[in-house]
């Protein structure tokens, strides 16, 4: 091995140790070796209730439960929950659209989880080609490829808006390859492109990329491989399906992304042909974090950017149910060494609340949720840690907080669904 690389490597361990060593050095700690294990298992020690006692202990926790789940207009989706809990032979589907945390699948792989244990599992759903960044991860599926020229939606040189349901397009010429392995063999892939010149290879068969429709699906395998053999070629994604009922759960996380990625970078003619493709019953609008620091931003045109954003989906597809979800806690070290939320989070919350009340949709207040003002200092400061050195970025014990949560809320929604149509019924005899 090259010698500036073992020098690199030595470099970065003796940073990532240095603060065990040295306790002045403690608040600069990266790494929390003993969550190495959560890493790869991505098990919390407690239950949700659990931690949410031992963080906060001052809230009451089904006042808190009961605050940060609005309605809105989410009977579509809760329909599809309780047809498929009585036994209908059907998918239900949902679309979680947000920033980096789901770029590696937490929190939506916690949520995804609990959902396919209630509902049954429908498959993984959605996976990019390659890894835009190094920490891209979907739970269950592993990828390795070369040759792609890759373009995220809000960091590409390419302007059209043309980046399929996950917000990347992958170009590449012959040679070009992807590598896939499933923990679960899909029964079915779909390969997800721009129609054009060109031609693919695949593990289950050739896929002819002039077809209109921009899809193609093909047999499940495990390892799944795609390359190019011939023609300049563009591709989005593929979706690893299984031909069984139950939850459908599709992580579309873009490293960085804030709400101006949905509104303003998607071409809104290819988004809505692909959001219609997926036949969604659920759609969450999960951002916030990266924009909470900019306050003027968030009092001049997140509301108006967000308001577009639902427009667009439900032009697109107007039967589905729409879930705005709030960001986490952020917090930010101040001059003392204190840390506390950062000032314009809590006036963006209030946006988010203010707008899904106006127009209809669901709300989910991940902030308060999660234990409101000051959660990432407990957080940081807790044993182990469940948020890194960022007060950003959660550890995987507190994704696997948050994703249940979010779960825990739906089902009191869907609780409360099921119980007023009973009622109605019953009414009516």
């Amino acid at each position: 091995m090259p010698v500036k690389i073992l020098l690199t490597i030595g470099t970065l361990a003796v940073l990532l140790t240095v603060p065990d060593l040295i306790p002045q050095y403690k608040d600069y700690k990266v790494l929390d070796w003993s969550t190495i294990p959560l890493l790869l298992e991505f098990h919390a020690k407690a239950s949700i209730e659990e931690e949410q006692l031992r963080l906060k202990p001052t809230v009451d926790a089904v006042t808190a439960q009961n605050a940060t789940l609005l309605a809105g207009n989410m009977e579509h989706f809760y329909e599809a929950l309780r047809q498929r809990e009585t036994g209908q032979d059907r998918v239900v589907r949902i679309l979680h659209y947000g920033d980096s945390p789901t770029t590696a699948d937490m929190i939506t792989a916690d949520a995804r989880v609990l959902l396919q244990k209630r509902f049954g599992d429908a498959g993984h759903g959605y996976h990019l080609i390659a890894k835009p960044w190094a920490w891209y991860e979907h739970r269950g599926v592993t990828v390795s490829a070369d040759g792609w020229k890759i373009d995220p939606a809000n960091q590409s040189s390419v302007k059209d808006g043309l980046y399929g349901l996950g917000g990347v397009s992958f170009r590449g010429s012959p040679g070009a390859h992807s590598h896939f392995s499933f923990r679960s063999t899909p029964a079915k892939i779909e390969v997800h492109f721009l129609p054009g010149e060109g031609r693919l290879e695949t593990s289950t068969g050739p896929v002819d990329l002039s077809t209109r429709e921009g899809f193609v699906t093909l047999p499940g395998a495990s390892p799944f491989e795609l390359k190019v053999a011939s023609g300049q070629v563009r591709l989005f994604g593929i979706r690893a399906l299984d031909e069984r009922p139950g939850v459908l759960y599709e992580s579309l996380g873009l490293n960085g992304a804030y709400i101006s990625v949905l509104d303003k970078m998607f071409n809104e003619a290819h988004w809505s042909e692909h959001l219609r493709r997926a036949q969604p019953d659920l759609v969450i609008i999960n951002y916030g974090t990266n924009e909470s620091v900019y306050a003027q931003f968030v009092d001049k045109a997140f509301e108006k950017e967000l308001r577009e954003t639902v427009r667009r989906i439900r032009a697109a597809v107007p039967d589905s149910s729409i879930l705005i979800m709030s960001p986490m806690d952020r917090g930010q070290r101040d001059s003392t060494g204190n840390i506390s939320t950062v000032p314009a989070l809590h006036r963006l919350v209030n946006i988010e609340q203010k707008t899904a009340t106006d127009l209809g949709v669901g709300f989910f207040n991940t902030f308060e949720a999660m234990g409101g003002s000051g959660t990432m200092a407990r957080w940081y400061q807790a044993e182990p840690r469940l948020v890194g050195a960022d007060f950003i970025h959660p550890m995987p014990a507190g994704a696997k907080i948050v994703g249940g949560l979010l779960e825990k809320a739906l089902m009191e929604g869907y609780r409360r669904y099921k119980t007023r149509v009973l009622t109605e019924r019953f009414a009516q005899q």
